[in-house]
């Protein structure tokens, strides 16, 4: 009886956590573009690093959760390093020079295909061939959903693509060498480690000024609460539970999820294609992770 419960509280949370997380994770890039335009880019980043870093550290601390020590610390803070300021600071540098919030999720959409090739090499993981197709169609959705807003700076594009590298990088890091961390202090050591580099760099590169406190307030509240502590718990739960190459097919929805948030929140139109890119993309998905 026991058993057959665990596999039910199991089954549920695979089909639960995977939608949940691609809107929490969707939802930054609303909350980024409100953020940005209020407070340079690496700034919002360490307010945002700091603040979860202290919440969940202190959370982790009350339940006297184990932290990472020695060798694994190093490659916690490694893959933190890697998934938080190199990714973070790049994507939200490149709103700061107008790059759309919908084509930042097109390029964070191609992450399944870089895992894929670097799981199989890294990590042992099969990708069989239905799994590529299901990789193919997930592709061909990201396009769909943002193909009539493409339009940005090549400095842009630049940074995107150092977003998309170190986010790929650094999650097959963690699968191989802190697959088994805690979640909670795993993370909270993650946003720790990061916060004082992307401060550094706010300081050196930026004027840190916040020029409307009322949104900075709300876009670092939302991205502390809902997407750093929130989001990151989900994804490296899944880490823990699924191979990498799996649980990285959940980015080929958010560049269609991110569309219908925009149009729901911030009143951008919803095009036709978007709508097909998330048919198509959710298609995908369905194919890759089907065992």
């Amino acid at each position: 009886m026991a058993v057959s419960v665990m596999e039910t509280r199991n089954k549920t949370s695979s089909a639960v956590l995977p939608p949940l997380f691609v809107v929490m994770w969707s939802s930054a890039f609303i909350a980024g573009v409100i953020g940005v335009g209020s407070a340079p880019p690496l700034l919002l980043t360490f307010a945002r690093f700091a603040l979860a870093g202290l919440l969940l550290g202190g959370f982790a601390l009350a339940v006297r959760a184990p932290w990472p020590r020695g060798r694994k610390l190093v490659h916690v803070a490694g893959s933190g390093i890697l998934v938080q300021a190199v990714q973070f600071g790049a994507f939200y540098s490149a709103i700061g020079l107008h790059v759309p919030a919908a084509v930042l999720a097109l390029v964070q959409g191609l992450n399944p295909v870089l895992i894929a090739l670097l799981a199989g090499r890294l990590l042992g993981e099969r990708v069989s061939p239905r799994q590529w197709l299901g990789f193919g169609l997930g592709a061909t959705g990201v396009g769909l959903a943002v193909a009539d807003r493409l339009s940005f700076s090549p400095a842009g594009v630049a940074l995107c693509v150092v977003g998309l590298l170190a986010l790929s990088l650094g999650t097959v890091y963690q699968k191989r060498f802190a697959g088994d961390m805690d979640v909670r202090t795993g993370t909270a050591t993650q946003f720790l480690v990061s916060a004082p580099l992307v401060g550094l760099a706010s300081l050196v590169f930026e004027t840190p000024r916040v020029t409307d406190w009322g949104a900075f307030s709300g876009a670092v509240g939302w991205l502390v609460l809902v997407n750093s502590i929130g989001a990151f718990l989900l994804l490296n739960t899944m880490l823990k539970n699924a191979p990498a190459s799996r649980v990285s097919t959940m980015f080929f929805l958010t560049p269609a999820v991110t569309a219908v948030m925009a149009w729901l929140f911030v009143g951008q139109s919803l095009h036709p294609l978007a709508v097909a890119g998330l048919v198509v993309g959710g298609a995908g998905v369905l194919l890759a992770n089907r065992r």
